[in-house]
């Protein structure tokens, strides 16, 4: 007998339809599976016939062929256990046959029947909901995942046993209720906030200028002068995510396995902080299944990296095209994606290998050669581009224990939503949602300057030797220091203040 169900793979960020075919013939009892399935599909054989048996049912004595089809695409992970069990019920007679081709099972089998939670769960009932698919059975643990999927029925099950009770009319799953967008919103909280940060008063105005405008950042200063803490408080003082940047970043998170059981949609920017030994693949992304990297999992969010020169160079050279296009290919030999990758670069370093070169509170005893020889790690193409640079020091004591309160990340994050709805508005038929990724035709429309400004910037550009590129990013960063001013027109001081975010690169580099 034959039987059909329907399951979903992942290509990238996307998920494609599966049919999950059995038939049952005559002959020496097997089990087959055909259609390009990876080892992990394979495996699946002894993980279904122990689920099937340890729920009460019985293994059928005969040659079984399961096809996922379409057989020319490569299909991986453990998701298909589910439809693989409930198509050799049905063609054994042990479920009575019916239509499942347009009702979506997902789900990993123990070896008692128990379903387990998958990865990439969204981006395949998102794709399934896009073909016209309303019915979902899959494992409690995704139920949250796609709790903010409308427009779709899901029943959340527990075990095998459940599923086939439930097709069979023995005992309905309840189906799920899908949440509202804004109610999944409203619990979301700051991780750190602005108010634990005493002091660097120019740190903290730097960090509202890259908010406002989506630039890339770069701290130099020594140990323990809070550079970690200050990004840290980022992503309390972005724009919350809206609900297609929330799916985007639920998506790549899925794929990549790193939602919990039971977590729901992604609703706080991701902060991703890789350590300095991470390699180029695992920042970019790779993998036998060409999963997402690093600067994946921080679309829409903050990519941080902490001692930027202990990084190797080839990992950080490899950043520089995700920078500027917004999108990463990850191109292997059996696989390949495209996974956005537009997120914010936050850096942090030392200015020597001792760290305190230039410290007024302690001596630096590094010679210049170790000096530079720490800072050329960094190249100058990366340096371009990263809008703002600043200095770091150490607090003084004084200031640590003043019992003035410090501005909260919520009266920070107030102005930067209000300059941020400023630029949305503005850049509403180009395409774009920030200043940091105007190019070169948007920015001689949107950043106009009055004639002084345009002479001290020119004159800063000659002092300094900018390449184009920072002459470019310099202009939106005064773009965005008049949008907080609330001035249509870039000024002389907002011009001065953006060129002060630049002058690290004269007194380290050069």
């Amino acid at each position: 007998m034959l039987a059909r169900t329907l399951g979903y793979g992942l290509s990238g960020v996307n998920g494609f339809a599966v049919n999950v075919e059995v038939y049952a013939a005559n002959g020496i009892p097997a089990l087959e599976i055909i259609g390009l399935p990876d080892a992990s599909v394979k495996e699946s054989r002894d993980r279904v016939s122990a689920a099937i048996v340890n729920s009460g049912y019985a293994m059928p004595i005969a040659r079984l062929t399961v096809n996922l089809a379409p057989a020319d695409t490569k299909k991986a992970g453990p998701a298909f256990d589910l439809p693989i069990a409930v198509s050799i019920l049905m063609a054994s007679r042990q479920l009575e046959s019916m239509d499942l081709t347009r009702t979506l099972l997902l789900g990993e089998l123990s070896l008692d029947g128990t379903l387990q939670p998958v990865r990439g769960a969204l981006p395949m009932v998102i794709s399934a909901s896009e073909q016209g698919i309303v019915d979902v059975i899959l494992p409690e643990g995704n139920a949250a995942e796609v709790a903010c999927i409308q427009g779709i029925r899901v029943y959340p099950a527990h075990n095998l046993a459940q599923v086939v009770d439930h097709l069979k009319g023995k005992a309905h799953i309840s189906a799920q209720v899908q949440r509202g967008y804004d109610e999944i919103l409203s619990e979301a909280h700051c991780a750190v906030d602005l108010s634990q940060v005493q002091g660097q008063l120019g740190a903290r105005r730097a960090l509202e200028v890259a908010a406002a405008g989506g630039h890339n950042m770069l701290m130099i200063g020594v140990p323990g002068s809070g550079k970690t803490m200050l990004a840290r408080c980022l992503p309390g003082i972005l724009p919350p995510l809206n609900f297609e940047e929330a799916l985007e970043t639920t998506r790549i998170h899925s794929i990549a396995g790193k939602l919990s059981a039971g977590q729901g949609l992604v609703v706080t920017r991701p902060f991703c902080a890789p350590h300095h030994s991470a390699s180029v693949a695992s920042l970019i992304g790779g993998g036998t299944h060409a999963r997402p990297g690093e600067v994946s999992m921080a679309h829409n969010g903050v990519l941080f990296l902490d001692e930027l020169p202990e990084f190797s160079r080839n990992a950080l050279e490899a950043l520089r095209q995700p920078l500027e296009d917004g999108v990463v290919s990850v191109t292997r030999v059996q696989n390949q994606a495209q996974y956005q990758s537009s997120f914010m670069l936050v850096a942090s370093m030392n200015p020597c290998p001792c760290g305190y070169y230039g410290s007024k509170q302690r001596a630096c005893r590094c010679s210049q050669h170790e000096i530079r020889r720490y800072l050329d790690r960094v190249s100058g193409p990366l340096l371009d581009r990263i809008d703002i640079q600043i200095e770091v020091d150490a607090v003084p004591v004084k200031e640590i224990n003043q019992s003035r309160p410090a501005e909260s990340s919520a009266v920070v994050a107030e102005r930067v939503r209000k300059t941020r709805e400023t630029q949305q508005l503005r850049y509403a038929k180009d395409g774009i949602h920030c200043n940091a990724q105007l190019d070169a035709k948007l920015s001689k429309r949107y950043c106009e300057l009055t004639p002084d400004a345009t002479q001290v910037l020119h004159m800063a550009v000659e002092r300094m030797g900018m390449s184009m590129r920072a002459y470019g990013r310099v202009l939106k960063v005064a773009r965005t220091i008049a949008d907080l001013a609330g001035e249509e027109k870039i000024s002389t001081a907002h011009v001065a203040e953006a060129i002060q975010y630049r002058e690290l690169d004269n007194k380290y580099w050069k």
